[in-house]
């Protein structure tokens, strides 16, 4: 075996999600979900972003680092089979790998030179603050295969929840300093019901939670889908 490699960030994520709870388990799945791509020094050099204007979709390759130190496992058990059907390890997305990596890919809405070279990205899965190791333009004659096939996720999950919003959750949407870019991405979140696959019984008296955007988003479930109950700000996370 040859001499251990060391790879070190060369971007940061500034992402709405603050907790692992409530992240879109893939990417482009929550187009409301806005971010940065922050290039870090040495890397941040605008010569690094030449000719990146020109495509629509970046990938990120990235680290689990909040599941650093958990260890990995041979066998998973995807949220698309339920979470109680296991698959080896390289059938699945898991964050739990030998070398933690995972890959997304995001919409490119802009590209920023100064004052601090960074991507403006949307339809993000990745939580606030992780670690990019790597930054390539998607190529749609060579990522986007017509005659692939998906295994047991042949298709893109479907929203199963609708979402409605309690007076009180409207209200501090409205006097959010841009309530209708969070409405849309709690909407975005919600719709595909963020619960364990393990767990998808109605409990209507339960009230789940979630840091999105900054705020402290509350919500139930019951029979008519999912119903935010109150929008607060945490100043901590602005």
């Amino acid at each position: 075996m040859g001499a251990q490699i060391l790879i070190e960030p060369v971007a940061l994520v500034r992402s709405p999600f603050h907790e692992k709870f409530a992240v879109p388990r893939q990417s482009g799945l929550a187009p409301s979900a806005r971010g940065e791509v922050v290039l870090l020094p040495p890397f941040d050099d605008p010569a690094t972003l030449d000719g990146l204007d020109g495509f629509s979709h970046v990938w990120l390759t990235f680290q689990f680092d909040r599941c650093a130190g958990q260890g990995w496992r041979p066998r998973v058990r995807p949220p698309r089979l339920g979470g109680n059907r296991e698959v080896g390890v390289w059938a699945s997305r898991s964050p739990f790998r030998p070398n933690g990596l995972g890959l997304s890919a995001v919409r490119l809405l802009e590209v920023v030179r100064a004052p601090e070279a960074k991507l403006r990205v949307a339809g993000l899965d990745l939580l606030d603050a992780t670690p990019v190791f790597d930054i390539k333009p998607y190529l749609p004659y060579a990522d986007a295969i017509a005659d692939a096939s998906g295994g047991y996720a042949p298709t893109p999950p479907e929203a199963v929840l609708d979402v409605r919003f309690t007076p009180t959750a409207q209200a501090a949407l409205a006097a959010a300093d841009d309530g209708t870019a969070l409405r849309a991405l709690i909407v975005d979140v919600l719709t595909l019901d963020p619960r364990p696959a393990y767990r998808p019984d109605v409990e209507p008296d339960r009230v789940y939670g979630a840091l999105l955007a900054g705020h402290d988003v509350r919500w139930r479930v019951d029979g008519r889908g999912a119903e935010v109950l109150d929008v607060v700000a945490v100043a901590a996370l602005r």
